[in-house]
């Protein structure tokens, strides 16, 4: 094997091609990453870093999510990426949400979560109790990193721990059998994952184009510290109805009738609240949701006051000063969470049509190469 002959070839060094070049090369690949950026710039630096397991898509996008994150507890220590907090509390302030809650922990997706009524969660967490809480869902599930670090983070370790080589400012622009023509030469490979992000154009476009994606378009926040630490990841009444986990129980259909009628544009911004904090007690807040094959660049000043109000109401408190903001971009499709299409034997194209890349990536990326495996079994 040449020095730019690999196994595995992997096209994108977002997390979803990092998941993937960890899974190789723990299988004993010697991998390479092919990545147009100098630097991490895409989705994957610009969301919260919230490993999220409840509320994910009940089935195998939820099972995904758990493998995912037992992988991430794995890895970030030897990664030397910092878990600034675990699990998630979900305060609502509606008794249809209440109705939801009460449905979920019922089935199998509420193992090991819990229900905390009004008095409990004011007397366990009063910092970010609404006076009109009427409690929370809570689950430990969850893990939040900051990800504009724990991408670069992972991608060091990689390549110092696991031996992955690491192509920056290569675009990738034709695969063929022996691997991949890239901008800054020819790339050797066995085996080629692409994960294009959201570039429908660059990489089989005609592949991607079956599957029907388009783009989101988030608009973020950083606020400043609260002045104390935070118990979780906080969510409110809006996520009940946007994540498919609880959106699909039978009994979202009451909660999602009162809050169209209460926060319909909230509802139109596709706004609902995630709050997390970093180490240095800062808060990452979002999120909207824009839908266009190219999204605008440009974020209303109304969408951010929409998203720092439901902060406020579900806090109770007003909202501290905003720091930055910034605006990010990923790949949706109405039918699916993501897809493993196989445009030649020895290539696999992996795109997360759900925005729950940092969620559910390394558990795909061992369904990818199980695929691949199940393939040469089967030549």
């Amino acid at each position: 094997m040449t020095a730019n002959s690999f196994d595995v070839a992997v096209v994108g060094a977002g997390v979803l091609g990092l998941a993937h070049a960890y899974v190789a090369a723990s299988r004993g690949q010697r991998v390479a990453v092919i990545e147009r950026d100098t630097r991490a710039n895409g989705a994957s630096i610009r969301n919260f870093g919230f490993v999220t397991v409840t509320g994910q898509q009940r089935g195998e996008s939820w099972a995904l999510a758990r493998r995912t994150r037992d992988v991430w507890a794995e890895v970030a220590p030897k990664a030397g990426i910092v878990v600034h907090h675990a699990g998630l509390l979900l305060t609502v302030r509606r008794p249809e949400a209440v109705a939801v809650i009460e449905a979920f922990l019922k089935t199998e997706m509420g193992e090991g979560c819990g229900f905390l009524d009004a008095a409990a969660l004011r007397a366990r967490h009063p910092q970010v109790a609404a006076p009109d809480a009427l409690g929370a869902l809570t689950s430990p599930h969850e893990l939040r990193v900051e990800s504009r670090d724990a991408i670069p983070q992972l991608s060091a370790w990689l390549a110092e721990a696991l031996g992955v080589v690491f192509l920056h400012g290569a675009a990738a622009l034709r695969v063929t059998d022996a691997g991949v023509d890239t901008s800054r030469g020819f790339v050797g490979a066995q085996t080629v994952v692409v994960c294009p992000g959201d570039d429908f154009a660059s990489l089989y476009p005609e592949r991607i184009e079956a599957y029907g994606p388009t783009r989101c378009r988030l608009s973020m926040l950083r606020l400043a510290s609260p002045g104390f630490p935070w118990p979780a990841a906080i969510m409110s009444d809006l996520s009940l109805a946007r994540y498919a986990g609880y959106a699909e129980l039978p009994e979202a259909a009451a909660l999602k009738t009162r809050l169209a009628a209460e926060q319909a544009e909230l509802l139109a911004h596709g706004v609902h609240l995630i709050a997390v904090q970093g180490g240095d007690g800062t808060l990452v807040v979002g999120d909207s949701h824009h839908y266009e094959a190219t999204p605008q660049p440009f974020a209303a000043a109304r969408t951010e006051r929409l998203m720092l109000d439901e902060f406020e109401a579900a806090l109770g408190a007003p909202a501290p000063a905003v720091l930055e903001r910034w605006t990010g971009s990923y790949a949706v499709a109405a039918d699916r969470t993501y897809f493993i299409d196989a445009p030649e034997p020895h290539v696999r194209l992996v795109m997360v049509t759900s925005g729950t890349g940092a969620s559910t990536c390394f558990g795909i990326a061992e369904r990818t190469f199980d695929s691949l495996l199940g393939a040469q079994i089967a030549a």
